[in-house]
């Protein structure tokens, strides 16, 4: 049975939803600390908050190995898929605490109600979409854990930790926006090896993802309004000065737009690298 946590505000449930390194309790904190936020029982920010971890809490497995060492195989095997569901559930772990973090974080910053709002629906979702990814997982006899993952997405936040504009230009217009990108191809892939229920779990990732570009656009244009700004000319000066190396086409236009997020802001970035 889940526990019933309590929290001193929402900032102390992002944060130690964060420092959590057993997974049922890290997305059990995410969520609950979303729906106690969305029925107004707890205050933005306590005096008796937990710290913020600088890193995130995690179980002894997967491995956490360099980019490069993650095996990429075909999606016609069991293996396979196994291995794109497990590194899917990878990043939607990461996605929980990114949007926890942007939450604990900048929970200081002069933002509307509104914005942690968004937010905490963001954290809310990734930890549904893990339950989703490990569920489907299990049902083919894997589990989380089994395989090495890549230890690179977590950089973001600690590059762009003193920036809320920048954090968001990285996380959710840059690496949530590559999921609106490479999904559609997975989707099909999945229902052509015959796999249709996981194709059904990416159909929910995808049309969620979408809503968390969204909430990423709205605030960064807010923010560059805010300091008149131009909200293109500014993501991309904080793209080259935060994200290593170019941007990778092909880009899924449509589903960016729909989001907030047109071409000019990252059609010219594609050529540029900061390495």
């Amino acid at each position: 049975m889940v526990a019933d946590f309590r929290f001193h505000s929402l900032r102390d449930a992002a944060a130690t939803a964060i420092a959590a390194a057993d997974l049922i309790e890290k997305t059990e904190r995410a969520q609950q600390g979303a729906r106690r936020w969305f029925a107004r029982e707890l205050s933005l920010r306590s005096p008796l908050d937990a710290t913020l971890p600088d890193r995130p809490g995690r179980p002894d497995r997967p491995l956490l190995v360099p980019p490069t060492k993650v095996k990429r195989r075909s999606l016609v095997s069991d293996k396979g898929r196994i291995a794109l569901l497990h590194a899917i559930a990878h990043i939607e772990l990461n996605a929980v605490d990114l949007a926890l973090d942007i939450v604990a974080r900048f929970a200081a910053e002069k933002m509307p109600q509104s914005f942690f709002d968004g937010w905490m629906q963001v954290a809310f979702e990734e930890a549904k979409h893990f339950k989703l990814i490990r569920a489907r997982l299990n049902a083919m006899d894997a589990d989380y854990g089994d395989l090495p993952a890549h230890d690179g997405l977590w950089q973001a936040a600690h590059d762009t930790r003193n920036d809320l504009t920048a954090r968001l230009a990285v996380v959710p217009l840059i690496l949530e926006a590559r999921g609106l990108d490479v999904t559609p191809a997975l989707q099909a892939k999945m229902r052509d090896s015959g796999d249709a229920a996981s194709a059904e779990v990416l159909d929910i990732i995808y049309e969620d993802e979408k809503k968390h570009v969204a909430v990423g656009a709205k605030w960064f244009r807010f923010l560059c309004q805010r300091q008149r700004k131009d909200p293109a000319a500014t993501f991309r000066t904080l793209v080259r000065a935060n994200f290593r190396g170019p941007l990778k086409a092909p880009f899924n236009d449509l589903a960016r737009a729909e989001a907030g997020l047109t071409p000019s802001f990252y059609r010219s970035l594609t050529a540029v690298s900061t390495s």
